[in-house]
């Protein structure tokens, strides 16, 4: 009896591998093109540290003209979560990602080198498993979990390697003879991988973010197709990557260990390996210490936080490009105005340590993304969000035609308002231009340098009967205030002040912050000259008579 016999016994019905090599032929592709996939687990939580590795995936297939492909590993179902595919599906949509193969929702895919769900390529797996057992490079092993618990344990107590491998590996010197017995005689069993390796050899390897790295060589005896017949995550990526065409594979340095049995893997099946680029994890400053973005302790390592928040998906694919490569921030400077597919990503510009997560900076990119919307773009993004995470700012926007006027003040111009940072600010921003929630806000005027009743007062009835026109341009409407001011005693231009402070108590900036005050009860607010004209003449002198009787 042979290898043959032993693997003919073990999987009689599946095919040869030659079937899949030839229904999964080699991509033609132009020279130079790079082929990435991202491969999650279905577990229901899609970590931003994931979505980081597959917009770099992505971004690199793509600057090349080549493939990226979402493929889901889910052969250890004990893990799979209902709807997990979904979750990964969806959150890719709402970031506008769209693979070029691989699934598409919790059932579909698309593409030629599919299935795309692991659970469903095992015959292929199997197929290989068998390939490698006619080889003599893989065996069946009968040693159930308690043995290989016993194993364990010898091992702690002589506090060497754990493992399965050398001399600890009970059932790779089993003959032929002997497994094809075992199994016809009903004993349980798995599959593992006979590594050639020693650890007592190196490997040189090198990673494209890492660089040159040295390891031991793998002398583990793996599992390579578990008793349900699934494979494992080790051996079912070497094969899929090889059918698939991947060329470079981009991945969490979590993974960055496994190098060595990955590469005997590919060598001891005939496969050429790809290239491997290992990524740093996004990292967060903790009370001055760094540590991995957690899924338990920041609600911003859940890719869901950025569209609860209303974050727009172009501002956090941004910000991870600026963490990628430092070189990022400096062309969209120079290029503000270029589409981020143009800039090109460099894999070995990528942190080595991890790129610190800093969620002030993603805010104030996500404001300059904002603030390059048109006033029609933010009205359906703040109203699309707003339908699904707040009623009451959604009753607000009912009045397009309104809500329309208040997101066009300063927009569209060189400097664009810049005040609005992800969508649930929105609410908070425009309240005061609504009637019915100015009239609601029961918080006192925050009144600054000019605060005395009786200069407020004089300041809004002089503005109302006496300089107000709305047919005023902007320009000859600041210049009536500045008048106002003058007219006050107070300087007219904030210069004169600043060079004879002891002949003013206030100047015109301050008869501004007045009106301001008294118009939004805001000292901080977008163009007050557009406020007004947004709000018509009829409710701004509503607002001053109102402030007048209350003061």
């Amino acid at each position: 009896m042979n290898y043959k016999d032993l693997a003919d016994l073990i999987f009689p019905d599946v095919k040869e591998i030659s079937y899949y090599e030839e229904k999964y032929p080699k991509r033609e592709l132009q020279e130079g093109a790079i082929v990435t996939r991202y491969a999650p687990s279905p577990t229901g939580f899609m970590h931003i540290g994931g979505f980081y590795q597959a917009l770099i995936a992505m971004k690199i297939a793509k600057q090349t003209n080549g493939v990226f492909f979402l493929r889901i590993e889910d052969t250890d179902q004990k893990r799979e979560v209902e709807n997990g595919v979904a979750e990964i599906v969806n959150s890719f949509k709402n970031f506008g990602f769209e693979p070029d193969e691989g699934m598409i929702s919790e059932t579909e895919s698309k593409g030629n080198y599919g299935p795309y769900k692991q659970s469903q390529r095992k015959e292929i797996y199997q197929a290989y498993a068998k390939y490698l057992i006619e080889q003599g490079k893989a065996y069946p092993c009968f040693c159930n979990p308690e043995e290989v618990e016993e194993i364990r344990a010898k091992q702690e107590v002589a506090k060497i390697r754990p493992g399965y491998y050398g001399v600890w590996a009970k059932c790779r010197n089993v003959t032929v003879e002997e497994s094809i017995e075992k199994i016809k005689n009903g004993e349980k069993y798995i599959i593992r991988f006979k590594s050639p390796g020693r650890e007592d050899r190196k490997i040189k390897h090198h990673d494209i973010i890492k660089g040159n790295v040295d390891f031991p060589e793998n002398d583990q005896e793996i599992v390579i197709i578990k008793a349900d017949g699934l494979p494992t995550y080790h051996f079912a990526h070497a094969i899929d990557d090889h059918l698939m065409g991947t060329t470079h594979v981009i991945r969490g340095d979590e993974w960055l260990s496994s190098v060595p049995l990955h590469l005997q893997l590919f060598n001891e099946l005939g496969f050429k390996a790809p290239k491997y680029a290992h990524i740093a994890p996004i990292m967060k400053n903790d009370e001055g210490n760094k540590r991995k973005l957690s899924k338990r302790k920041d609600p911003e390592a859940a890719v869901s936080y950025y569209a609860q928040e209303g974050i727009p998906a172009e501002a956090v694919k941004e910000y991870l490009l600026n963490i990628a490569n430092s070189s990022y921030e400096n062309w969209r400077r120079a290029n503000p105005d270029k589409a981020i597919d143009e800039f090109e990503l460099q894999l070995n510009k990528m942190s080595v340590s991890g790129a610190l997560f800093d969620m002030v900076k993603l805010l104030d990119v996500s404001k300059i993304v904002i603030s390059k919307m048109t006033a029609e773009e933010v009205y359906e993004n703040a109203m699309n969000w707003a339908k699904k995470y707040d009623k009451e700012l959604e009753k607000l926007l009912q009045d397009k035609e309104y809500a329309l006027k208040i997101f066009g003040i300063e927009r569209g111009n060189k400097k664009p308002r810049k005040d609005i940072s992800k969508w649930s600010e929105v609410k908070e921003n425009i309240s005061y231009m609504y009637e019915e929630k100015f009239e609601k806000d029961k918080s006192e005027y925050p009144y600054q340098v000019i605060n005395d009743k009786e200069s407020i007062e004089k300041i809004l009835k002089l503005y109302i009967e006496k300089y107000y026109d709305e047919n005023d341009d902007k320009q000859t409407w600041f210049d009536k205030i500045k008048e106002l001011a003058g007219e006050m005693g107070y300087a007219k231009e904030v210069k004169e002040f600043k060079a004879n402070p002891e002949m003013y108590k206030a100047h015109v900036g301050d008869v501004s912050t007045v009106l301001r005050v008294a118009l939004t009860k805001r000292t901080n607010t977008p163009d007050m000259y557009e406020i007004m004209q947004v709000l018509g003449k009829d409710e701004m002198k509503n607002r001053f008579v109102r402030q007048l009787g209350q003061s």
